[in-house]
Order: structure tokens, then sequence, then C-alpha cells
């Protein structure tokens, strides 16, 4: 049955698989129009059948975030169909693991286009059709914004980064009425999570099994995170509930996160 979300527009870059694909989804149930952008056609047709199972069929945009012409061409595709929005949700991004020293200049570049300047190059293209909504931003960025470790040195940057840039979009939300918030997400059962233990696992020497137990027994957490985990809260914060809740960055990672901010 449609909710709060009904006859929304609902933009969710990364819609194509985990995490980002767990909100368009959840987005779909309650109501909203939803857009999926991603690179890859063929996920997003399957994750469009998924959407579609559940609420309205979605937008499916083919489009490479790492470039300023591909984020264009996201914003067209929603200009031209609806001239609309009501929510972003930047959630698009892959960053490579490893070891600092063998991580070369070009995967620094790229963790840095797709997941941060993506998300700003969107929230500029979108902010007038967000100020004339009075809607929300929400950014995915990742526990290693306030937990960084040695072998996942690029993706602790970029996502403390994005959520940096959160906080000072948030207060030009403050004049304009558009929501901005942070989900961090800690070690999530995602196609994502599994390649990045690809990752660890050559850079450390450790099995993929031993990380998958180390994921959670290091911080004593009784599970990993799943992407309803995530959805759920992205849900709540891009409705009229969460309207005085505004630059926010939140951990959703089992208490994994020992600091205190």
């Amino acid at each position: 049955m449609p909710g709060e979300l009904s006859n929304k527009v609902a933009v969710v870059t990364g819609g194509s698989r985990g995490i980002g694909r767990a909100i368009a989804l959840e987005f779909a149930r309650d109501g909203a129009q939803t857009v999926i952008v991603s690179s890859s056609a063929d996920n997003l047709a399957a994750a469009s059948k998924t959407i579609a199972a559940a609420g309205a069929a979605p937008l499916a945009v083919a489009a490479d975030l790492r470039t300023l012409d591909g984020c264009q061409k996201a914003f067209d595709a929603v200009r031209d169909r609806f001239n609309r929005c009501d929510i972003l949700v930047c959630s698009a991004g892959a960053t490579r693991a490893g070891n600092f020293t063998d991580l070369p200049d070009d995967a620094w570049m790229d963790g840095y286009a797709l997941k941060f300047f993506s998300c700003v190059r969107l929230c500029r293209l979108f902010w007038p059709m967000l100020k004339a909504a009075q809607g929300f931003v929400l950014n995915i960025g990742g526990g290693a914004a306030r937990s960084p470790g040695a072998d996942f040195s690029i993706g602790a940057s970029v996502n403390a980064a994005m959520g940096n840039f959160s906080k000072a979009l948030s207060q030009l939300g403050k004049r304009d009425g558009v929501n901005v918030n942070v989900i961090h997400p800690g070690a999530t059962e995602t196609e994502r999570f599994f390649e990045l233990i690809e990752q660890r696992s050559k850079a450390s020497g450790k099995s993929v099994e031993k990380l998958k137990e180390e994921a959670t027994a290091k911080d004593g957490l009784r599970r990993l995170g799943k992407p309803e985990d995530i959805s759920a809260l992205a849900l709540f914060l891009c409705s009229e509930h969460a309207r005085h809740i505004q630059g926010t960055a939140i951990a959703v990672d089992g208490g994994s996160t020992v600091g205190y901010y």
C-alpha cells in the first residue's frame, strides 16, 4: 500500500546492487517513483524487475558517474521524464582495498571520482529541484570514515570527505529547506562487501573465511549488517518524521564504531 513517499521522485545512485538497490526497493514499496542509476545495464535490468514487483517500475539510467557528463546524463533523464526530484540518495561508489604502498594513483583518482565527486556534482545539479520540493539528500558513506584502517585508506578518506561535504551542504540545506544527512554503514552483506574481503585477503595474506570471522569477532558484533538495516533508516530519514534531523551522520554498524561522535 502506498505510504508517505507516494508521488515522490527518488533518485538512487548505485541503485542496481547492494545497499542502493535495497533503498530503492524500500522507497518503491512506500509509493515512490524511483530512479536507479548505475554503470551496468545488466545490473539495472535485474534490479528493475525486483523493484517493479514491489511498486512502480523504476526509471533505469545507465551512466558513468565518475564523469561530469555521466552525472549530467542522469540529471537530464530525470528532468526530461519527471522535471522534479524529491529525494537524492548518493550510494554509488567502490573504492579499492589493499596495502597503501601497493595502491597506484589511478586507484585513488577512481575512488574519489565515483563516490565523492559524483555526490558533489549530483547534489549541485539536483539542488534547484530539491529546493523546490523541500526535499532530502541522503549520502551513503561508510564506517571507515570514523574507524580507518591501513588496508582501506582510499575508502576511509573518501567516506570522511563525503561526510564533511554533507555537513557543509546541510548549512545550505537549512536555508533552502533541504535536509542533508549521512548514513555510515558498517560491514554489510552485499556484493561489494565480498569483493572487499577478497581484496583484503590478498593484501593481508589471511583467508577470506578468517576475515569474515574477524569482521564480527573483533568488534563483538552479533552478525554482519544487511542491506535492509540501512534501507529502513533511509526511509525514515527521507520522510517528514525526520525533518528535525539535519547535518547528521548515523552509523548502522552494530556498534563497531568505538568513537563518541
